[in-house]
């Protein structure tokens, strides 16, 4: 295709679409061959997503990925298709630019397990991938966490070290050794790469081994050792990447971008927090997160000249500001903003000309108000996920309160009597689908002390312990609880000031307090103690005045109905002294007496955030350095979950922590949560609830989040260790493999100490004509060892014509063979004319027969 010929054909029915720029034109990659990039080429991606919920901002991403070796011509040509085809797709459409080795998120999201990088240009590329393909020797570096990718390295023991999965393919064959210094986690995204080549590119007939103690794999060193030869020296240790943490991408600047007479201005905005009313839709703008990652926003009615100078200008600015020309750039259009960018604003709402994502939650406000149906919440766990309520609260409630370093159980009638110089344990129990279940929540007071602060975590550590590891843990800060919190209160939290030893008598009587009631039913309503003083009012709330002889119920201008009857309910928790009911602007001079006297107070009535738009993001968290780094599952599914992972679910409400069994990280999670919060570019609120979930015990209000959950997912799966003990190392064909190794193995010569390239050709030609004995599969390509043995092997001086004399070989003992000839393999030093002369055939036909045929010649002729 060239750019006049109109767009490619797009099959409406997949999400993803690869083409490769060859000769300046795009053709179409094999679907099969997805993931595979050639480093001297530059590829376009198109992805439309099929399943809306897991849309993430706008419908459509478009990248051009450019290889490290790949000309300027072919990358020219990449940027002028993509601009074509986003004119064509329309506005919503997000445009990127990848290069190779620093891809983003949301490309690497594409691919699982990884993507892999291959050697080559024009003519390795005609032919991505041939299934049953077994004419191949290659070394694969395998790198990357969540997101892994694999690198064609040289064929070499240099090319190894102590940190990383390497992978040799040899066709029927796949070896993945494993550096001393990986991690599981790291071993198991290596395997399930393997296992995918096994079956895209093997159709599932090559043999994988695995190497995790090179003394315990005797059988597979030996065919890599016929390979690479000897290892000589010691494995290096590899510098750790630069990876950019949370703290670097908080650094975000804004750009307005426009054009005076000649030239083009670029001048600084703002900084964090930014603003969404600082876009102007007849501008554009540059948004720069710490040198991470460069946004190019465009208003809906900026430009086309400016449009198609986007990519231009983000790269000058990336020129100008030292970045490195990796850097990844993306190009949003207004009105179709991805996540990760409307996420950097302090809030984002869609204005009337913008089109809503269909996928989003938008209606949460109404959902509020549907009769809670316990059956439904469990058999529809996103209805459960957007209204934060795992069931009707009608399940068994337990409440401690943190005394020194132990707790102490509350009287039920005191259950939602808290004070906020406390800390408190609220456990609560109810059943899902006949399992019972649990949520710990831990509320912290403003006013606790840090000593209280860490009793109530070893306290909730404990009771974890007790019940076994099933308990799923909220942190809640004072004034921010989650509507479960409260309904399990049935709207009846109130929070004094100061503290307590709760001797089961209530609250201490003080001569004047006043209480702000806040809410509409019993999902949303708390109570909290205020200062007694006018200026604490507000028009828009209903607040309760008690005093020595008298309490009022203050209602305020803004309030409406159904706060009153939340209020009234309220009122005898607090005090049950006699109650007038005050309006506002209608108050006894002995109220305004006992506030201290009139004082201004806000009577605008304050609006509940916006948060219809906000869509779901999970990472993988890590701390390489000691701060927290971020890896970004753009469309997310359950199999993103890995029982190694620690992976952060931010729903803009809360943020769940979700905690694999075999994570070794778990006692970090919560302080992730809070160094998430902290460094969050937008300014997220310090006191949103933070959730740990185990494994296996994922409530309904995590699991509705994503597309589809199984819940029997973790039983049904094989973990690394049985994989490798189990199915893999149960291949007999592995030993075999290694009998025919030693069959061709060359003895290693003094000077170099390394095993010869025919060891590696003999190899070759075994895997390729044992294919009935091994059931390895058809030969695809020959074996292409035309060559004659000598020439792969320099020759000790005594070799004459390309070999050793004959009468220095035949029928002579071991310890009279001349220095450096293996015993077992003397036929290996004749030349290649004495060969044929004594067993009537060339080498390559001796070694492609079986091992007993060969052996059997061999002691006839004298060279066993």
């Amino acid at each position: 295709m060239d750019i006049t010929t109109g767009l490619p054909a797009i099959d409406s029915h997949r999400d993803l679409h690869i083409w490769i720029i060859e000769n300046l034109k795009m053709v179409p990659v094999p679907e099969r061959a997805y993931g595979n990039f050639f480093e001297e080429h530059c590829y376009i991606i198109l992805h439309v997503p099929q399943n809306l919920k897991t849309t993430q901002g706008a419908a459509r991403d478009l990248h051009y990925w450019v290889g490290k070796k790949a000309g300027a011509e072919a990358q020219g040509a990449a940027g002028t298709f993509v601009q074509h085809l986003q004119e064509t797709l329309g506005g919503a459409t997000v445009q990127h630019r990848e290069a190779q080795g620093y891809e983003s998120d949301c490309f690497c999201s594409y691919f699982h397990p990884g993507v892999i990088y291959r050697k080559g240009g024009l003519t390795s590329a005609l032919k991505h991938v041939e299934t049953n393909m077994y004419n191949i020797q290659r070394l694969l570096r395998i790198k990357g966490r969540k997101h892994v990718s694999a690198t064609e390295v040289e064929l070499s023991w240099n090319s190894f070290n102590k940190d990383d999965i390497f992978l040799l393919d040899l066709g029927n064959v796949m070896i993945q050794w494993n550096g001393p210094k990986s991690s599981i986690s790291e071993k198991a995204r290596g395997l399930a790469l393997a296992c995918s080549l096994q079956a895209r590119e093997r159709g599932g007939r090559a043999h994988i081994g695995v190497v995790d103690d090179e003394s315990q794999a005797t059988d597979l060193m030996e065919i890599m050792e016929a390979v690479l030869g000897c290892r000589v020296g010691n494995l290096y240790t590899t510098m750790p990447n630069k990876r950019i943490n949370q703290l670097q991408k908080a650094n975000v600047r804004l750009y307005h971008v426009y054009e005076k007479g000649e030239d083009l201005v670029i001048q600084e905005l703002a900084t964090r927090p930014l603003t969404q009313d600082l876009l102007r839709e007849e501008d554009c703008y540059i948004l720069d997160q710490g040198g991470f990652r460069i946004y190019v926003w465009q208003g809906r009615m900026s430009g086309l000249q400016e449009k198609r100078a986007a990519f231009s200008r983000a790269l000058g600015f990336i020129q100008a500001k030292g970045y490195p020309s990796y850097t990844n750039v993306e190009v949003l259009n207004d009105g179709a903003e991805s996540a990760a960018f409307k996420q950097l604003f302090g809030t984002w709402s869609v204005k009337q000309h913008r089109n809503r994502n269909l996928g989003g939650t938008g209606g949460m406000g109404k959902l509020s108000q549907v009769k809670l149906d316990v059956s439904k919440l469990h058999s529809q766990p996103e209805l459960a996920a957007q209204l934060r309520m795992v069931d009707d609260c009608s399940g068994k409630v337990e409440v401690w309160c943190i005394q020194d370093i132990s707790r102490q159980p509350v009287h039920p009638k005191l259950y939602g009597q808290v004070y906020a110089g406390n800390c408190y344990l609220v456990l609560y129990t109810y059943q899902k689908m006949g399992q019972v279940q649990y949520i710990l929540y831990l509320w912290q007071g403003h006013q606790a002390t840090k000593h209280k602060i860490k009793a109530l975590n070893s306290n909730a550590e404990e009771l974890d312990l007790m019940h076994h590891g099933a308990l799923v843990q909220e942190y809640v800060t004072m004034g921010s609880e989650p509507p479960h919190f409260l309904a399990i209160f049935q709207g009846q939290l109130v929070v004094f000031q100061g503290s307590t030893e709760h001797s089961g008598k209530g609250p201490p009587a003080s001569a004047t307090r006043l209480f702000h009631v806040q809410g509409t039913d019993s999902c949303n309503t708390r109570t909290m103690e205020v200062p007694a003083r006018a200026s604490a009012l507000n028009s828009s709330d209903i607040f309760l005045l008690v005093t020595a002889s008298i309490c009022y119920l203050w209602f305020g201008k803004g309030c409406s109905g159904d706060q009153r009857e939340m209020a009234r309910m309220v009122v005898t928790v607090i005090s049950e002294k006699n109650m007038d009911i005050v309006m506002e602007g209608q108050e006894p001079p002995q109220f305004w007496e006992a506030l201290g006297g009139r004082a201004p107070y806000p009577s605008n009535k304050s609006l509940p955030e916006d948060v219809s738009n906000f869509q779901p993001r999970l990472f993988e968290c890590s701390s390489p350095k000691g701060h927290l780094v971020l890896s970004e599952m753009v469309f997310f599914s359950q199999k993103d979950l890995d029982k190694h992972d620690v992976m952060l679910l931010d729903t803009c409400h809360e943020i769940f922590l979700w905690l694999g069994e075999a994570a070794s990280e778990q006692k970090k999670a919560v302080a992730w949560g809070r160094e998430y919060l902290q460094t969050h570019p937008a300014g997220r609120s310090q006191a949103t609830p933070i959730v740990l979930v185990k494994q296996g015990h994922e409530p309904p209000t995590f699991t509705g989040w994503f597309f589809t959950w199984d819940p029997y997912k973790w039983t049904n799966n094989q973990s690394y260790e049985e994989v490798v003990d189990g199915s893999l190392r149960a291949v007999s064909a592995i030993a075999e493999i290694t009998a025919e190794v030693h069959n061709f193995r060359l003895s290693r010569w003094p000077s170099t100490g390394r095993t010869g390239p025919l060891a590696l050709q003999a190899l070759k030609g075994s895997q390729n004509s044992s294919e009935n004995e091994l059931e390895l599969g058809p030969n695809v390509g020959g074996t292409g060892t035309g060559a004659s043995a000598s020439s792969y092997h320099s020759s000790p001086g005594s070799m004459i014509n390309g070999g050793l004399a004959r009468k220095q070989l035949m029928h002579q003992a071991a310890e009279d063979l001349p220095e450096g000839v293996d015993p077992a393999h003397k036929e290996f030093y004749l030349s290649d004319a004495d060969f044929q002369d004594i067993f009537g055939k060339s080498k390559e036909e001796f070694y492609s027969m079986a091992k007993w045929k060969q052996q059997q010649e061999k002691k006839q002729l004298g060279f066993f």
